[in-house]
């Protein structure tokens, strides 16, 4: 039987590390097959992590290592964070841990502090700090829009920029701004209702409100953009893969000087109309490789949601490729029946 102990200097912090009805601890013990128990003495409390594989032990110690140090910068070690270290782990990644969460990023009006979650999302954080312009595409949940808004937050509050604008292709699952009720504002409203609310969360409503008063703050639809230039602004376009190519290359021209942007989308969730190309698809295929221009992937091990949007994404991507495996088998059937019926001995 191979054996790790790891102290723990109160019981609230092995508290934290085992969770709700010691819900943490089997799920590191499911995963790396090993029984994880708590050991009081008179030093101290300890965590005791027993099991036959010793790979599997120094896996488990490693996690619960890297839970112990977060545990101190947290009220609680969600399911979602101890899912996230386990599959570092596992991944050989369990090092790479040790830095996450020591930057803040700002504080929200309740005094929570914004932290990049994931080593994906602290590379986005890192590449928005590098680069003049970034790209950042995934999956729904992947903190992308709420990153960008909270690094706009923390230039303005450090008078890197003056302003910050925020905008949004007008389209929405088909549906057309003429359908919607009220004047202009009204109807414009409900696309741009993710970025209100991270606003919100950073800034107070009455805060936003006096900001967006002054010019402060400026939330608007994409095609409000064009023919303008945006000097000192920090500037957002979100759910991208819903702009035309022509719409991209008119937003990222609009970039004036002591500007940055940053352009979120998920190529997944595109609802332009059929036959029709993502200008954010195109962008991240003609940008690539140009100095001071980041283009940053996230999958789904950076959900940051509910652990069932990491398995829904999943179920997509393995639905996509399945299908997408089909139609080429159908495309080769076709072309094999093809070249059969116009070969040699077949009829022309």
């Amino acid at each position: 039987m191979n054996r790790k102990i790891i102290s723990m200097e109160t019981p609230d912090a092995t508290a934290k590390i085992f969770g709700s009805y010691d819900g943490n601890a089997r799920m590191i013990e499911d995963r790396f097959g090993v029984t994880v128990r708590n050991r009081a003495g008179e030093a101290g409390d300890s965590i005791v992590i027993e099991g036959e594989d010793p790979a599997g032990v120094t896996a488990a110690a490693q996690c619960i290592s890297y839970l112990h140090g977060l545990s101190g910068k947290v009220d609680q070690l969600s399911d979602q964070t101890v899912q996230y270290a386990i599959d570092m782990v596992s991944a050989g990644q369990g090092a790479e841990l040790k830095s996450l969460g020591d930057e803040c990023i700002c504080v929200t009006t309740k005094g929570r502090p914004i932290k990049a979650k994931t080593l994906g999302q602290q590379q986005y954080v890192e590449s928005i700090r590098r680069n003049t312009v970034v790209l950042g595409v995934g999956p729904a949940g992947t903190g992308k829009t709420f990153l960008a808004v909270a690094m706009a937050v923390r230039a303005l509050r450090e008078k890197q920029v003056s302003r910050i604008i925020l905008t949004r292709p007008a389209i929405e699952a088909g549906e057309k701004l003429g359908f919607l009720p009220g004047d202009l504002q009204s109807k414009i409203d409900p696309y741009l209702r993710p970025l209100y609310d991270a606003l919100y969360e950073m800034m107070g409503t009455e805060n936003y409100q006096k900001l967006v008063e002054k010019g402060t703050i400026e939330i608007a639809p994409l095609a409000y953009m064009r023919g303008r230039t945006l000097d000192d602004s920090f500037i957002i376009l979100d759910e991208a893969q819903n702009a035309t190519p022509e719409q991209m290359k008119m937003f990222l021209t609009r970039l004036g000087f002591r500007s940055k942007a940053v352009v979120t989308g998920d190529l997944t969730q595109t609802d332009l109309p059929r036959g029709q190309k993502s200008g954010l698809s195109a962008a991240v295929k003609i940008l690539a490789g140009i100095e001071d221009i980041g283009i940053h992937y996230f999958t789904e091990r950076d959900v940051v949601r509910h652990r069932l949007v990491q398995k829904i994404i999943q179920a997509y991507e393995k639905y996509d490729r399945e299908q997408a495996r089909r139609e080429n088998e159908k495309k080769t059937a076709r072309h094999y029946r093809a070249e059969r019926k116009g070969g040699p001995g077949g009829q022309n």
